[in-house]
């Protein structure tokens, strides 16, 4: 694997610097701060990918909250997605709560539709707001979120890694954002 994830690396450029991504977190704490800091939400972080961003965007979040976590993938370390499955689910009571979903990326949108609507069908949250640090530019699927609530950076329809996204399930520990050139 190690081969592997060198060559990838010798056919990436930086996409966006670690202080890139620190300025967008700041700029998106203080957007979900005028629209929720009056609502005691709780954020849910979607593992893993989300990880990193939820870490850097809750300590600059200034109001009460309560974090918890969902494990909902469909790509389970491959590059395509498929169905959802649910590893875990929060253990906070989202009924009748604003929840605030957390994760690394909007691609096709699926994972973050299906669990916002289990999140207001089956746990009876009063709202759910989405917030990812990634926005690929693209079609969705109709059945995936077209647009997420709250976005850092946008980007082209291309493969990217580090912090907290993933190749394989290896480099979501990288600082900056890269793209794999084509």
């Amino acid at each position: 694997m190690k081969k592997e994830i060198d060559s990838l690396y010798a056919k990436s450029s930086l996409l966006y610097s670690s202080q890139d991504i620190q300025q967008c977190l700041d700029k998106m704490a203080a957007d979900i701060e005028k629209k929720l800091g009056d609502k005691d939400p709780v954020v849910v972080c979607v593992m893993n990918g989300g990880l990193v961003t939820t870490g850097h965007l809750v300590t600059r979040l200034n109001f009460n909250l309560q974090l918890d976590y969902v494990h909902a993938s469909r790509y389970r370390g491959e590059m395509e997605g498929g169905s959802l499955e649910w590893l875990a689910k929060p253990v906070t009571l989202l009924k009748n709560r604003t929840v605030l979903i957390v994760d690394d990326i909007l691609d096709a949108g699926i994972t973050l539709a299906e669990i916002k609507k289990a999140f207001l069908e089956e746990e009876q949250a009063a709202e759910v707001y989405t917030a990812v640090l990634i926005d690929k530019i693209r079609t969705r699927p109709p059945e995936g979120i077209q647009q997420a609530d709250f976005v850092g950076l946008n980007i082209n329809d291309n493969f990217i890694f580090g912090f907290g996204l993933d190749y394989k399930g290896y480099l979501r520990n990288t600082a900056g954002i890269y793209q794999v050139n084509q």
